[in-house]
């Protein structure tokens, strides 16, 4: 079951955490979380799975940054979350896919604990410009059935920024 609009906000501050949180935000059943103003790209044209891949960090300028199509950005968000009762899950707002912007190109999915910024898999069809601040993404919340285990010790639990891919430590012994 989703979470309404007014349950989410009755559970922020316990259950749910967002930071900062402003009601402004707050949808029927979710709330709109914002583009911080770094990104990260790839330098490597190529990407190894097993090795960390160098990446380089841009800021977006306020009059905005054109993104260009078959590059990856990386970015995050600019609320902090948590959740210790609720299955957290990231979507793309429907103004932003109508301009043919991806937000999450497969990481929708989030854990019960987890705790941190989300980061964001930007891809764009054509040309477009972003700006730091704008209502990037929404984040819907679900409830669980039966007994679970609490993501505490995950790759990219309890992160500070944007985290590029960690799988190269899913081949570590």
């Amino acid at each position: 079951m989703i979470l309404s609009g007014l349950e989410i906000k009755k559970h922020i501050g316990g259950d749910i955490i967002i930071d900062p949180f402003d009601e402004k935000y707050l949808n029927p059943n979710s709330y709109n979380l914002r583009l911080h103003n770094e990104l990260l790209v790839y330098e490597d044209e190529v990407l190894d799975m097993k090795k960390p891949n160098r990446t380089k960090k841009i800021i977006i300028p306020e009059d905005g940054l054109v993104l260009e199509p078959g590059r990856l950005y990386l970015g995050r968000t600019m609320e902090y979350t948590k959740t210790e009762k609720f299955v957290p899950m990231l979507e793309g707002r429907s103004s932003v896919g109508r301009l043919g912007l991806n937000i999450h190109v497969t990481a929708g999915f989030g854990d019960v604990g987890f705790s941190g910024y989300w980061t964001l898999e930007i891809h764009c069809v054509q040309p477009v410009r972003i700006y730091p601040g704008v209502e990037i993404c929404q984040i819907y919340y679900h409830t669980i059935e039966g007994d679970y285990i609490k993501y505490y010790n995950g790759k990219y639990q309890n992160n500070t920024g944007i985290q590029p891919s960690l799988m190269y430590r899913d081949f570590e012994e």
